[in-house]
């Protein structure tokens, strides 16, 4: 239904599989905002994974240190998803929001607030493009309730206040301080430096320069919709329950004695 689409990934851990489903193709370009190091699961993500064949330059993976903070986080994110957008013109986008970017994840490394999560998911919504949101991995389960809570008020233009609810059923959960947006940076330095970031960005900008404009989509045969298929299926099997039910009928008549 749409020529070109973006995928774009915010969870800690590299957008590894859906980068392999589409690593060959222009039709879909991902984005991969990620800790790596070499070793931290699952291990993929360097800058030089650019896709290849048809595929090469649509693939862009942005490979971060850990304490990544919210004001290296987002100008870097704006940074290089407006250069995306320029250059591969996305006919609709996925956004997928894995929370354990958020400080104070239990398997993550960096020290992001769930505002500046949000940030994010804000910035791609006002491109006016249809956009397909998901969640993804998060093991802070307080925080994760609470980012995507915020991030789907953003969605559908909703104002929250910062207090939980007194009657929510999971208000312990919340405890000691009962707030939408917590504190969540660890003790942890920034690891990634302004030298970094500047090397990942510039990086970036060189290998979208060889997109030269978005990519054209060939003139093919669409295959029939889901509901087309499913509708097949449902008279196929309509068809052969008759048949069998026709046999039994048949099996059942009582025999008639001619004598």
């Amino acid at each position: 239904y749409y020529p070109r689409v973006l995928y774009i990934d915010i969870d800690i851990h590299h957008g590894d599989g859906v980068q392999e489903a589409f690593y060959t193709t222009d039709r879909v370009m991902t984005v991969s905002f990620h800790k790596y190091d070499g070793e931290y699961f699952p291990g993929t993500g360097d800058l030089n994974e650019i896709g290849c064949g048809l595929g090469k330059y649509f693939c862009v993976n942005v490979p971060l240190k850990d304490g990544v903070d919210d004001d290296s986080y987002v100008t870097l994110f704006k940074d290089v998803m407006t250069q995306v957008n320029e250059r591969y013109k996305p006919s609709t986008v996925v956004l997928q929001c894995g929370a354990d970017s958020l400080g104070l994840d239990r398997l993550g490394a960096f020290n992001l607030s769930i505002r500046a999560h949000g940030e994010c998911v804000r910035f791609i919504k006002s491109w006016g493009l249809p956009l397909l949101v998901l969640g993804g991995g998060g093991y802070t389960i307080q925080n994760v309730a609470r980012c995507w809570t915020y991030e789907t008020s953003i969605l559908v233009d909703a104002e929250l206040p910062d207090e939980i609810p007194a009657n929510s059923r999971w208000l312990p959960v919340f405890m000691p301080d009962f707030k939408l947006h917590p504190d969540l940076v660890r003790k942890m330095d920034n690891q990634n430096t302004k030298n970094d970031l500047g090397r990942i960005k510039t990086t970036i900008s060189e290998q979208l320069r060889y997109l030269e404009g978005a990519p054209s989509v060939q003139m093919q045969e669409i295959p029939g919709g889901l509901q087309e298929f499913l509708e097949k299926i449902e008279e196929e099997a309509k068809d052969a329950n008759e048949e069998n039910n026709s046999d039994v009928r048949v099996s059942r008549r009582p025999l008639i004695n001619i004598d």
